[in-house]
């Protein structure tokens, strides 16, 4: 596994710290870490939190400490196959409805990539994206994979006030808004789907996984709005 520091974060946490970049390999060595951390089941360990290049662990300090937790990630983290123990994680599909009043920024995104707004659609629905972290809003998340011909400034000015579902560009990234929000990201879409559910607090996806944008209609938008009860 790519190496990192060990550090602890209060009384009740720590952190796995890895180079401080974002790359595909790094997120992949984070999203092994925390599968192989939550598999061991180890006795006080709370929950796991991914970030860009960073492991978060928490645990119980009535239960175990620092040094036991340490010890116990630092031999998982030199395991044989310890990274790829997450493998790929799941694909998920996001319908989106590219463009128009779902998207108000797509004439921009391409004017700046010098592309037509179906050519940015095409590659921004043409691959698929690792999810880095979850992070900003509950289930907005971070996806690694742009087309660099994508990478987009941010608004100068954000917006105060951003529906749930649209889908955004920010720089070097794409992400989800799951719910209504402020925000800066350059809209170029929207999904009907109702991503995060405060009553239960579930999510279609999670750190690690990947997913993959399908065009849709307007008219197979508001279908799908109308069956997910977000219209």
């Amino acid at each position: 596994m790519l190496s990192f520091q060990l550090h602890p974060v209060g009384d009740c946490a720590l952190l796995a710290e890895f180079a401080q970049r974002i790359a595909p390999d790094i997120g992949a060595a984070v999203a092994a870490l925390s599968s192989r951390v939550l598999a061991a089941k180890l006795p006080g360990v709370v929950e796991t939190v991914p970030a860009f290049a960073s492991l978060l662990i928490t645990y119980d300090p009535l239960v175990t400490e620092y040094d036991t937790i340490a010890d116990a990630v630092k031999k998982l983290a030199d395991a044989d196959g310890a990274d790829t123990a997450a493998g790929e994680g799941r694909l998920v599909t996001i319908p989106v409805c590219y463009g128009g009043d779902f998207g108000p920024d797509l004439p921009f995104v391409a004017q700046h990539a010098g592309l037509t707004e179906e050519e940015v659609i095409a590659l921004h629905a043409g691959r698929e994206y690792q999810i880095y972290m979850l992070g900003f809003l509950p289930g907005f998340p971070y996806l690694g994979g742009l087309d660099e011909r994508l990478f987009t400034p941010r608004l100068g000015t954000p917006r105060t006030a951003i529906p749930a579902g649209a889908v955004g560009i920010g720089g070097e990234q794409t992400g989800i808004y799951p719910i209504a929000s402020p925000g800066g990201w350059q809209l170029i879409g929207r999904t009907p789907l109702k991503l995060f559910d405060p009553a239960s607090g579930t999510l279609p996806y999670a750190a690690g996984d990947r997913i993959r944008f399908t065009p849709i209609t307007a008219a197979e938008f508001a279908a799908l709005a109308a069956k997910e009860g977000t219209v």
